[in-house]
């Protein structure tokens, strides 16, 4: 058997249904199919898993056990596999101190040339560095903001401490925090605190020389009394807020303000650090900078021993641009990059390296991209596959399954009806198929010709975040709008950062994650099991947590999993159906009692199609209706969420929302993960938003979405500091006509393709 290509026997992961694929070597390989139908199952579940799996084996002991651990995937034979590379969408997040530079290590050249040619010389490459004490600002500790408490917000000074006066969750009256003041001996409990004197003000808030008898199990503990500013300050000032859980974040962000440092104005850095210029710039100006614009700077800025370092900082920018990213600045905190972005910055860590035989795995790279940057990705994916790698990419968008050397189309439809290989050839092959997606290839969008009048607006001025250059944009309500424009030109700063200022009761669907682990499941996150767990109960007079493979009705063997794990140490863990319960994660008490002739665990198995069916109570029946409108009628109401594919998760999180009360949508990218057949679903489910008395904004690149749409608010022209402006504002028919419009290009590009010869 030749090794020119990787052999797939047997996969039989999650929904595949005990397939066999072939994928060749040094190949660009274009892994599509409808949402649901077993692409990331075989890509990511099986191949990567098991390459991952392998290479780790080669590692000592001592090494395994602090490396990722990957289960052996379910499929009798693989050959000819290489070690792979995956580069997926999760969101890079990150703390306050990651930054775009730190991120991808091209920070680290820029302290080490400013450390060789920075005049004055101020040391070693750590004085550049804002996460290290040697470098970082000492008043913000290198975070280029600093918190302050709002004592207004913090206490109520109309109210006593009996009261409530301390206005935050963990000083509630009664708890132990509250003691520290109630029980100081200091102050009045049932005085209004502006009956305080100055010098009890000033004990309450900055402290005084007391100790305090705390209660305890061992009985009371002296303890020194601490004012509550200095104690708020110690404990929570420093904290993530983002790390909150949702009534203690809302309290954090009425009492703590935030601004920029006055010491270091915002660069992180320590005095000593600004101070040192290369060709009158210092590390922090041109941190600033966007990367496209760095690059040009940079190039030919040292000569002699500093020069290695210039030239290797201009070849990192340089990927950076040529991955479409060249309108990042390197001092912008990776929290803020959508899931597209996130992505993107990972392949620059892999754009200049020399490895060849890997196998680079990615999942759709398009996401976040113009039709107008698509082009650059294409070229890209064809550099990593010519220095002699396989390429195997997860991907919907048209433009790069053209440009495929193999494609494996799976389906034909998603879940129980999918995990099939319904095609496996070249391009043309595909586009000829009867498949949905040889179907969607033929396919070309429609323009709305007869757009919804707009039933009133809300009016965004002054927008000026970022790259907003003023923008004056007025958003229609009663109708679905599209906000498109190439990647970095504005949209989400736009959208996210001033229409809900503009509309308070605006309901935002992002691109953030659902955290799924193996307990949640579709049942338990849309809350539809609790309602479920009711029926049960009343029908069989029991406990409603009976129900529930979380608490009461967990099997004791599996822990309510299903499945046993079981840790071998440095090997990779034993994973088995559990016996005791078969897989179903409840007890045989839980099991023994039914509902409508069903066991939980059958209801559970259920498909939300097929529970549409058998759960018309109204409590059940929207939510289960609100997963079919977004195309995920085929998941099992107990399928975990760990299962779930990325464009799954979001569409999962897209019902959840829409049964919140917002009679404006705010959608970010919502055909992520869709395949070009769903799409049309998707904006079927805007228009009945729409005839319901909502308004429906979509930032989007798609462009059947925008096709559709009633009014496309389009910005750019360029990206970074190249964009920032509405370049159009109207009906989609409008934007075919504009002569600086990108969108606009690629539009009469799809509709000229759908005309017939």
């Amino acid at each position: 058997m030749a090794h020119d290509r990787i052999r797939i026997v047997g996969a039989r992961e999650h929904n595949l249904k005990d397939i066999a694929v072939e994928i060749p070597k040094d190949r660009l390989t274009v892994v599509t199919g409808v949402s649901g139908s077993g692409k990331s199952s075989l890509v990511f579940d099986t191949i990567a898993a098991e390459s991952q799996r392998q290479l780790n084996a080669t590692f000592t002991a001592f090494a395994r056990n602090r490396l990722p651990r990957y289960g052996r995937p379910d499929v009798d034979l693989i050959e000819h596999l290489a070690p792979a590379i995956v580069v997926d969408q999760r969101r890079l997040g990150g703390n306050a101190r990651s930054t775009v530079g730190t991120i991808t290590d091209i920070y680290a050249l820029m302290r080490l040339l400013w450390s060789r040619a920075g005049r004055p010389h101020i040391g070693s490459s750590n004085r550049f560095s804002f996460n290290d004490p040697q470098g970082m600002c000492p008043r913000c500790s290198g975070l280029g903001s600093v918190r302050t408490v709002d004592v207004d917000e913090l206490v109520d000074r109309r109210r006593s401490l009996n009261e409530g006066a301390i206005r935050f969750p963990t000083f509630h009256v009664g708890g132990w925090m509250w003691r520290t003041y109630a029980d100081s001996g200091l102050f009045d409990t049932d005085k209004p605190l502006a009956d305080y004197t100055a010098a009890e003000w000033e004990a309450l808030l900055h402290g005084a020389v007391a100790t305090v008898d705390l209660p305890s199990r061992g009985g009371p503990v002296p303890t020194k009394y601490e004012g509550l500013l200095p104690r708020f300050e110690r404990i929570w000032l420093h904290k993530d807020p983002d790390s909150l859980k949702p009534k203690a974040r809302e309290a954090f962000d009425r009492v703590v303000t935030e601004g920029i440092c006055p010491d270091c104005c915002g660069t992180r850095l320590s005095k000593a650090a600004r101070s040192s210029r290369i060709q009158g710039r210092t590390i922090a100006e041109c941190a600033a900078m966007e990367a496209g614009a760095l690059a040009q700077t940079v190039r030919g800025m040292c000569a002699g021993d500093a020069a290695p370092v210039a030239e290797a900082l201009v070849e990192q920018l340089e990927h950076m641009v040529e991955i479409g990213l060249g309108y990042l600045t390197l001092d912008r905190p990776t929290s803020t990059l959508s899931g597209g972005e996130s992505q993107r910055v990972k392949m620059v860590r892999h754009l200049g390296s020399s490895l060849t035989g890997m196998v680079y795995i990615l999942d759709e790279p398009s996401v976040g991209l113009h039709p107008h940057d698509v082009g650059r990705l294409t070229r890209l994916l064809g550099r990593l596959r010519d220095k002699g790698n396989t390429v195997v990419v997860v991907e919907h968008d048209p433009d790069v399954i053209a440009v495929a050397d193999h494609v494996v189309d799976m389906g034909p439809g998603a879940g129980a009806a999918g995990g099939r290989v319904v095609y496996q050839g070249d391009v043309a092959g595909l586009a000829a198929a009867e498949t949905p997606t040889g179907r969607h290839l033929r396919h070309r969008p429609a323009l709305n010709t007869a757009p919804r009048p707009p039933s009133g607006w809300i009016p965004i001025r002054g927008a000026d975040r970022y790259n907003l250059r003023g923008v004056d944009v007025d958003v229609p309500t009663g109708v679905v709008t599209a906000v498109t424009g190439v990647a970095g030109s504005g949209k989400s700063t736009l959208i996210h950062g001033y229409l809900p200022r503009a509309c308070p009761r605006a309901t935002v669907i992002d691109q953030r994650g659902v955290h799924a682990s193996r307990r949640s499941s579709v049942a338990t996150y849309t809350g539809v099991l609790d309602p479920i767990r009711r029926l049960f109960a009343r029908a069989n007079g029991v406990s409603a947590s009976l129900f529930s493979p979380n608490a009461e009705g967990a099997c004791p063997a599996c822990e309510g999993l299903g499945v046993v794990y079981t840790d071998l140490a440095f090997m990779d863990p034993l994973v088995s159906l559990c016996e005791d319960c078969g897989g179903s994660r409840f007890t045989r008490e839980a099991l023994r009692h039914r509902w409508d002739g069903r066991t939980i665990g059958e209801v559970l198995d259920l498909s939300v199609a097929a529970a549409l069916e058998a759960f018309p109570q109204p409590a059940v029946r929207p939510v289960l209706a609100r997963l079919a409108d977004v195309g995920l009628g085929y998941l099992a109401l107990g399928q975990t969420l760990d299962t779930l594919s990325g464009g799954e998760r979001q569409r999962l999180k897209l019902a959840d929302e829409l049964g919140g009360e917002g009679g404006v949508y705010v959608f970010d990218e919502p055909t992520t993960g869709l395949h070009m057949s769903d799409v049309g679903g998707l904006v079927a489910l805007f228009d009945r938003l729409v005839g319901q008395g909502a308004a429906v904004v979509v930032i989007e690149h798609d462009l059947d979405v925008v096709c559709r749409a009633d009014w496309v608010v389009d910005l750019g022209p360029g990206p970074g500091r190249h964009g920032g402006a509405v370049v159009f504002a109207g009906p989609p028919a409008g934007l075919l006509d504009h002569p600086d419009s990108e969108t606009g290009r690629h539009l009469r590009r799809a509709l000229r393709a759908a005309q017939p010869a």
